[in-house]
C-alpha cells in the first residue's frame, strides 16, 4: 500500500511537470518559429493555424489562439514568397495601442488579433464590443476591449481586470 502511494505521488508529480511544460511551449509558440522559414515548415512545426487573414502585397497573417479561455495568439506574417516576415504574440498592450482610434475598423483589428473571444453591444452607447483575454506583464489577467460605432469604425479602446480571476467575482460567474 505504502508502495503504491509513492508511485502515486510520483506519478503526480511527473503529470504535474509535463503539464507545466505543456502550458511553456504553448505560451512560447513564437520562439518555435525563425525569419525566413517557409509556411509548410510552420505549419509542420505549429499545427495548421486556426486563423489566416490576407496582408497588403500579397503577405498572409497566420493565428494561432488561444481564446475564448486562453490569453495569447501567436501571429505569424509570410510574405508573398511563403517566408516568414515576422513572429509574435499580440495579445499584449503594446500590440494593442498600435490600434487607431477613429482610423481602425473592424477589419483592422480582426487582422490585427484574430476573433476575439466575446462580442457585445451596447445599446445606449450604440456600440459594438470585442473583448480579448490577455495577460499584462506577465502577472494581471486582463480584458482589452474594442468599441466600434454602427459603421464598424473603432472609437474607443479599454482595458480591465478579467473577472474569471478576481475573487469576489466566483460565485457570480
Amino acid at each position: 500500500m505504502r508502495k503504491g502511494l509513492l508511485l502515486a505521488r510520483r506519478h503526480g508529480v511527473s503529470l504535474s511537470t509535463a503539464a507545466v511544460l505543456m502550458l511553456a511551449a504553448c505560451a512560447q509558440q513564437e520562439a518555435r518559429v525563425d525569419a525566413g522559414m517557409d509556411q509548410q515548415a510552420i505549419v509542420a512545426r505549429l499545427g495548421a493555424p486556426k486563423e489566416s487573414y490576407e496582408l497588403p502585397g500579397g503577405g498572409k497573417r497566420l493565428m494561432w489562439p488561444t481564446q475564448p479561455m486562453g490569453s495569447t495568439t501567436t501571429a505569424v506574417d509570410i510574405d508573398a514568397s511563403g517566408k516568414v516576415v515576422s513572429v509574435r504574440q499580440v495579445l499584449q498592450d503594446k500590440e494593442f495601442y498600435r490600434a487607431e482610434v477613429g482610423k481602425w475598423t473592424r477589419n483592422d483589428v480582426l487582422t490585427a488579433f484574430g476573433r476575439p473571444f466575446e462580442t457585445s453591444y451596447f445599446k445606449r452607447m450604440d456600440r459594438e464590443v470585442w473583448s480579448y483575454r490577455y495577460v499584462e506583464n506577465n502577472i494581471d489577467h486582463l480584458l482589452f476591449h474594442f468599441y466600434f460605432d454602427k459603421d464598424g469604425v473603432l472609437r474607443q479602446t479599454q482595458k480591465q481586470p478579467d473577472p474569471r480571476y478576481d475573487p469576489s467575482q466566483r460565485n457570480v460567474l
